[in-house]
């Protein structure tokens, strides 16, 4: 049968070391990247970054990139900069 603690017995340090892991884990709301981390972009990137470059500001563009070197897709990494940068 479990045990039922009483909500006034103060928490040890432990449980207060693990919510507070679990609080920075929650700020860090990052997908995982798709791909695996590369130096360069691949053919289809760099070809989508040229049509995509007109649309969007260099800042937005270069974020964009940065996210794709570290193996985003661009769906993921094009959302990111959007909310990191915007247009």
């Amino acid at each position: 049968m479990p045990v039922h603690y009483n909500s006034k017995i103060p928490k040890s340090n432990m449980t207060k070391a693990k919510e507070k892991a679990k609080k920075e884990v929650k700020k860090d709301k990052r997908p995982t990247p798709l791909n695996k981390p590369s130096k360069t972009l691949n053919k289809l990137q760099k070809e989508y970054m040229k049509e995509h470059s007109k649309k969007h500001s260099k800042e937005h563009n270069e974020y964009m990139i940065k996210m794709m070197k570290l193996g985003f897709c661009i769906e993921q990494s094009h959302k990111l900069a959007m909310k990191a940068i915007g247009k």
